[in-house]
């Protein structure tokens, strides 16, 4: 008989479980603001072109500093944003995830602190745990706004390594207006903190929205991050990457990540995809009519909805909002419990994904659970 073992588990993992969302086979699965589009034959055939040319030398490590999807990355963000930067201030990771563990491996750590405003992603305290950063999160408005006056106040009693703004907000879909964004960072910079912007979504923000790039020139502990998961349909590709106003700040990172971290199939794809950005970015603005309409129906059938600038729509009131959640999935809809409760969430998927999501609503709402009806409200 073997010896009893029990795995030495640090004592504050002991009981926990690990991230993820539901993944299951339905007809719309509108869970975890996935781009629900395929990509488009001439970007997938160009991708594959591109792999091919790599796999001859995937015997030799990849590119480590990869320079040349810096590179594409800085061109991008020029066209997108109207920011330049340089490579050395752009950095990349498998996924905005790991850019942002990386930060915290880079600027937190054992006493010194991470502070953001609830509700917002929830992988945030986990980067925190696994790196020993104490972590404490503000309560946002009722609108999902920052209290900016509270927030200084905060950041100054507190004096954090590390303050948190993502705009737009997940779950809420909330934009910061950039004065906001501008006096929390200088806040931050007074204490020697560095903010991080996370613009996961920032494609699906509405024309007259600016992103944080365009405080790098006068803030230099800004730290943009973003993703390709979504606006470029890349959620499988895995790659995120960042912007400092700093060129320190991509050193630091650089310090922390693991050798070689970013596959060269990785870069070769993704610098595919940045290449083919003006077909792929003719997805975003589909979604954004679509996130736009299904807002306005949601509002016309009495349903209180959060603004969103993202490619989800955070919307409620339900009573019992978990009966809701299991009466769509009956109906072959999956959508997201997170966020306050008596709210759902969304994601934005193809037309006809939303149309279903519209009729399994109403179907939902209008059943009996445990012989009650389904409360929908206006807030």
């Amino acid at each position: 008989m073997s010896p009893e073992f029990t795995p030495p588990v640090r004592d504050d993992l002991v009981g926990e479980v690990a991230y993820g969302a539901p993944q299951l086979d339905v007809a719309a699965r509108l869970n975890v603001n996935e781009n629900p589009f395929p990509l488009p034959d001439e970007v997938a055939a160009a991708m594959g072109r591109a792999v091919a040319d790599v796999a001859v030398s995937l015997n030799r490590y990849p590119d480590r500093d990869f320079e040349g999807l810096r590179a594409a990355l800085a061109d991008y963000l020029a066209d997108e944003s109207g920011v330049r930067v340089g490579v050395d201030q752009v950095w990349a990771a498998n996924g905005s995830n790991e850019v942002m563990h990386q930060v915290f491996l880079a600027f937190g750590g054992p006493g010194r602190l991470a502070l953001t405003f609830d509700p917002t992603y929830s992988m945030y305290p986990e980067y925190a745990r696994d790196t020993f950063t104490r972590y404490l999160a503000f309560p946002r408005r009722s609108d999902f706004t920052v209290d900016v006056p509270a927030a200084l106040v905060e950041i100054d009693e507190q004096r954090p390594s590390i303050v948190i703004l993502t705009s737009p907000n997940n779950p809420t879909g909330t934009s910061l207006p950039l004065e906001d964004i501008r006096a929390i960072a200088s806040a931050a910079l007074s204490v020697g903190a560095i903010t991080v912007v996370d613009e996961a979504y920032a494609e699906f923000r509405h024309a007259d929205v600016p992103s944080a790039l365009t405080l790098m020139d006068q803030l230099p502990n800004v730290l943009v991050t973003r993703t390709m998961s979504k606006a470029f349909a890349l959620a499988g590709a895995r790659l995120g990457y960042a912007a400092a106003a700093d060129p320190r700040v991509v050193s630091a990172l650089r310090v922390v990540r693991l050798p070689y971290h970013l596959s060269a199939v990785t870069q070769a794809v993704a610098i595919s995809a940045l290449q083919h950005a003006e077909v792929l970015q003719a997805q975003v603005a589909l979604l954004r009519e679509e996130r736009d309409r299904l807002a306005g129906w949601l509002v016309a059938e009495g349903f209180t909805v959060a603004p969103s600038d993202a490619n989800f729509i955070l919307f409620g009131m339900f009573e019992d909002r978990d009966a809701v959640w299991r009466a769509l999935l009956d109906q072959g809809v999956l959508i997201r419990q997170t966020g306050p409760e008596g709210w759902l969430r969304v994601s934005i998927g193809t037309p006809d994904e939303n149309d279903r999501f519209r009729a399994a609503l109403l179907e939902a709402v209008g059943q009996r659970i445990d012989g009650e009806p389904l409360e929908e409200g206006s807030g």
